[in-house]
């Protein structure tokens, strides 16, 4: 009996020794990867600086970078990734950044310790681009960044798809794909929150940012003058469509979510789990104008589901105040003295919306059958 029991432990040895050896392995191929990448982002935006400046505001003629092409596939055979259209998109990725990053001369001739980080600032003409986002900048490979520049209109929108595509490892057709179907303005970025003082976590701050909207569009919504109760019931009977404004990632617990506390019952209207975020959700709808009394109460929810509901691996809980309007100042000192994450987003109804848009949408009824 003792033999198998020590051949057990040393089997459950081997089998930790393998789990520890691969996660070395992995994280060395990645660490690998990633210098890679760094050194082909460095020349490339090198290159492009060069050719910017000589072809912009230089004395290179028009066909210029078409003949150094082939000049360069002369003098090292076989060489890739410097056809002209490539050279043009180092331009790009040059000219597309270099008002963000760049305020450093580069000395053009030599490319002896060339470092991308000396060429570049890390200060953002309106904003910090803190440690994270020149993480994720870092690990994206060229293509990506190409395909991101080109589709994008904003600095917003850039550092959302980057972000994106370094914590999920897309790759080009993925991102492609994300930039086709519009993937920021259907997530968003939420701007009135407390995620600043009360998530310490950058990535899952930064997640959380990213996972709600300014406004939500509920166009199954169409009656102004009801209130929160029928608002509520509204969401549960198109519940389907209600995740879909927010995203797939969150999966519905449950409305008028029951808690308990010292013997007395309090109800949250809408509690989901989102598992990209790995935290509880709680939405509280309101009819009218955001009151600063609504962040009292979500701070209580939020204190509570961490408490009695939130399990030990997740994170903490955030909540959502979904109301009809909201006067920006006001939302700003309600959250002054909040201790729990949270925002506070508006939505439309479908009365709100274009008529061409109203027409195009499914009324109540074909929503129910959809359900």
């Amino acid at each position: 009996m003792e033999k198998k029991e020590d051949s057990n432990m040393i089997i459950s040895q081997y089998v930790l020794a393998v789990k520890e050896i691969k996660n070395a392995i992995i994280d060395s191929r990645y660490r690998a990867a990633r210098s890679v990448n760094k050194e082909v982002l460095s020349l490339y935006y090198w290159v492009g600086n060069y050719v910017s400046v000589n072809s912009r505001i230089g004395k290179w003629n028009t066909n210029a970078i078409s003949v150094i092409s082939k000049l360069l596939q002369q003098e090292l055979p076989g060489l890739t990734g410097f056809s002209e259209t490539n050279i043009k998109n180092m331009r790009i990725f040059y000219e597309a950044w270099c008002h963000v990053l760049n305020n450093k001369s580069i000395n053009y001739n030599s490319t002896t310790d060339i470092e991308f980080k000396d060429l570049l600032n890390r200060q953002m003409a309106s904003a910090d681009l803190n440690d994270n986002d020149w993480e994720c900048f870092l690990n994206v490979g060229f293509s990506n960044h190409r395909e991101i520049i080109r589709k994008t209109s904003t600095l917003e929108e850039r550092l959302f798809y980057i972000r994106r595509c370094a914590k999920e490892f897309w790759n080009v057709e993925t991102t492609k794909f994300h930039l086709k179907e519009d993937l920021y303005h259907k997530e968003g970025s939420i701007q009135q929150t407390n995620f600043d003082k009360t998530l310490e976590e950058p990535d899952f701050k930064q997640r959380a940012l990213e996972s709600f909207k300014e406004e939500y569009h509920l166009d199954f919504i169409n009656n102004d003058d009801m209130n929160e109760r029928i608002i509520e019931q509204k969401v549960v009977q198109n519940i389907k469509k209600f995740i879909m404004a927010f995203g797939p990632e969150f999966s519905f617990m449950g409305n008028q979510y029951r808690l308990e506390v010292s013997g007395q019952e309090f109800f949250i209207d809408l509690l989901f789990f989102s598992r990209r975020l790995k935290c509880l959700v709680a939405f509280e709808l309101k009819r009218g104008e955001f009151k600063p009394e609504y962040t009292g109460k979500m701070n209580f929810y939020l204190a509570a589901l961490d408490k009695y509901v939130k399990l030990p691996d997740e994170n903490p809980s955030i909540g959502i105040i979904l109301c009809k309007s909201k006067n920006e100042e006001i939302v700003e000192l309600s959250f002054s003295d909040t201790s729990k994450p949270m925002g506070v987003s508006t939505y439309r109804t479908s009365q709100e919306l274009p008529e061409h848009f109203r027409k195009a949408l499914p009324n109540i009824e074909d929503l129910k059958r959809l359900l």
